[in-house]
């Protein structure tokens, strides 16, 4: 049972599952780019994903001889699977028609800037949701790692030259300030709110599936996994009898623009599905946001192996130092209450 909470320390199980999944997080990009042709009906893949996703779980639980699927089914009702499983699910699914709408109305800057503050919403939600507080040098340690991503992001340049000339732009060009700074109502509504919202129900999803592997005795992360999937699937039936995408199935049937290599990154996919869940049961949501961001600094190394027009930057690697340095101080610097009184106690 203590295995299965996470705690101020790393166990090694959690920092094996982190690392997979900071390598999974940052070989998608590549593989889903180099296998998955631009005309494909993404609701195709995302359905096939949690089908796959599934049958890896499934064949998990069989093969692990530590549990027994009596022991994993124990205490299971559609009650439980309804209130655990389906309300993370439609979150998940809400936030993706949040994330894609935003990506469609924002630039790929503004929209790297607001998403990471994934990792913030998981801090607060787990303190909302489950009373997880954070220490002072913790909240400081979340800020590096938001900072880490952004210069990774190439957000914010490392060149002291940069702040120096936008200093002394915004004192010289008072007279473009209001065109400049100026916001649409719709770059508003259809890019910030839908990203800040979405970056919200990340951590709101987060902390329920948190709470769902943790609480009590656990659930089991693989069961746990199936569940998501089952919900998954269903809500994408639905969503095929009247969406844009299932007309196209409709029109251009369900394989259009496949090969057999577009199993390679549904595979990845759904090995980092099982992989998110095995990490937030053993170290907890806030620690998903670590991994992501040794992530990114992975797909810049595996991109300057392969591609010989790209080769890893000072800002992925002063990046990744921050990363490494976040997780350090937030590991190392857990949030300790105040002892309880001796009245208290007795």
């Amino acid at each position: 049972m203590a295995a299965a909470k996470a705690s101020s320390s790393l166990s090694p199980k959690a920092l094996i599952f982190m690392c997979l999944l900071a390598l999974q997080f940052g070989i998608q990009p590549i593989v889903t780019k180099k296998f998955t042709s631009p005309e494909i009906i993404r609701s195709t893949v995302i359905f096939t994903q949690e089908i796959v996703k599934l049958l890896i779980a499934m064949i998990g639980i069989t093969l692990n001889t530590s549990t027994k699927w009596k022991d994993v089914t124990s205490g299971w009702s559609i009650q439980s699977w309804l209130r655990l499983a389906l309300l993370p699910a439609t979150i998940y699914l809400i936030q993706n028609l949040c994330s894609l709408l935003a990506y469609q109305n924002l630039d790929a800057i503004t929209y790297n800037v607001l998403n990471q503050t994934k990792t913030l919403s998981a801090a607060l939600c787990c303190f909302l949701l489950l009373g997880k507080r954070q220490s002072k040098l913790q909240i400081v340690a979340l800020v590096i790692l938001l900072l880490a991503a952004l210069v990774m992001e190439g957000v914010l340049p490392l060149e002291l030259e940069y702040y120096t000339n936008y200093l002394s732009n915004t004192k010289t060009d008072d007279s473009n300030d209001t065109a400049k700074f100026s916001i649409s109502s719709r770059h508003l509504s259809h890019g910030v709110l839908p990203i800040m919202l979405a970056s919200f129900l990340s951590g709101l999803a987060g902390a329920i599936t948190q709470k769902s592997l943790q609480s009590g005795e656990g659930r089991n992360a693989l069961m746990f996994t199936m569940e998501l999937c089952v919900a998954s699937i269903l809500i994408l039936l639905v969503s095929f009898a009247t969406s844009e995408d299932g007309k196209q199935i409709q029109k251009r049937g369900f394989f259009d623009q496949w090969t057999f290599l577009t199993l390679v990154p549904i595979l990845t996919n759904s090995a980092g599905g099982i992989l998110v869940g095995l990490v937030i049961k053993y170290a907890g949501t806030i620690r998903k946001g670590f991994a992501l961001i040794f992530g990114i600094l992975i797909s810049g190394i595996v991109q300057s192996l392969f591609d010989e027009d790209k080769s890893l930057s000072k800002e992925d690697m002063s990046g990744g130092v921050l990363a490494a340095l976040s997780l350090w101080m937030h590991a190392s610097f857990p949030y300790v209450a105040a002892p309880k009184t001796k009245a208290k106690a007795e």
